[in-house]
């Protein structure tokens, strides 16, 4: 198969890759956009987005990305629904092994590949993932009309989610480990509001159970050491995201937890790869930092090509 040459690839289609895929257009690059799908990545699953300025009203994240996709109507790109597998450098060469055989070459890449949802690793959970088990409440809630379920986590989108799902469940219980959240306030107020959510905190789950799906499950009391059960028919779980930097691992500098580090023009350690969004170690993971660091990641791309130019 013959090899493919362009100025930048980026790999990914979330918020970072998507405004660093519209900046690199608007610079007359040639762009190849890498995403093994679906375009817009976690966003997509997110049921109201209050904090993306613009939408005083608020937006769902499948909205927002289809906004973003009618954007970049206008420029021309390459797509490719494929997974990248391997990055090597050659010189001033970066090549991409995708998930066909096919590999891509550019002169410049930017790696704005997300992060997954993060497991709890304990008993049950595997086994009845999709049989109760749930990383998404936007996907799974609607099945659970009627029943009690749990959600586990203490940040925004665990209690955006807790507030999502009880447009669906009869009942909802909000399980984190320590007794505060980490949540903004508003969020937090509204939680404490809905007559549907019960907290429990401090508390940690050890152990789903079931025979062909979820139907309870065993947590234990952080206060008194008690381990206690609640009869339910589905967990969500939503205690952070993990990069998905295996395949990195050599190639660019990982922090201790897999995320790739960079400079703050995006630059990764290794000259002409930068990288942006929910991959990259830093504090704080919104989709408008993302947005605002794929930007950085395309303009730093384009000097750096130009120096190569010259």
């Amino acid at each position: 198969m013959k090899d493919e040459f362009f100025d930048i690839i980026i790999v990914g289609a979330g918020p970072a890759g998507l405004t660093a895929c519209l900046y690199a257009c608007r610079s007359l690059l040639k762009v190849l956009l890498l995403d093994k799908g679906p375009v817009g990545g976690q966003v997509i699953y997110t049921d109201l987005i209050e904090n993306y300025p613009g939408f005083p009203e608020g937006i769902s994240g499948y909205e927002l990305i289809e906004r973003f996709q009618k954007q970049l109507e206008p420029y021309k790109y390459e797509f490719l629904q494929e997974e990248a597998l391997d990055l090597k450098v050659e010189g001033d060469l970066k090549e991409v092994n995708l998930s066909s055989g096919k590999v891509v070459k550019g002169k410049a890449v930017i790696l704005a590949i997300g992060a997954k949802p993060r497991k709890l690793g304990i008993p049950g959970e595997l086994e009845f993932t999709g049989k109760g088990v749930s990383y998404c409440a936007i996907c799974d809630g609607p099945f659970f009309k009627g029943e009690v379920v749990a959600v586990v986590g203490g940040g925004n989108t665990a209690l955006q989610e807790a507030l999502h799902l009880t447009k669906y469940a009869s009942k909802v219980y909000l399980i984190h480990r320590r007794e505060a959240f980490r949540a903004t306030p508003i969020l937090q107020e509204r939680v404490k509001k809905n007559p549907k959510i019960e907290i429990i905190v401090p508390a940690v789950v050890e152990e789903i159970q079931g025979k062909d799906k979820v139907e309870r499950i065993i947590y234990k009391d952080l206060k008194t050491n008690e381990r206690k059960e609640l009869s339910l028919s589905g967990i969500f779980i939503f205690i952070g995201f993990e990069p998905q930097t295996d395949w990195l691992k050599g190639k660019v500098e990982l922090d201790e937890a897999g995320f790739i580090k960079v400079d703050r023009e995006m630059r990764t350690t290794v000259p002409g790869i930068f990288a942006c969004g929910d991959c990259i170690s830093k504090k704080f993971r919104q989709i408008i930092n993302a947005c605002g660091e794929g930007a950085v990641a395309a303009l730093n791309a384009e000097e750096y090509i130009k120096g190569l130019e010259k």
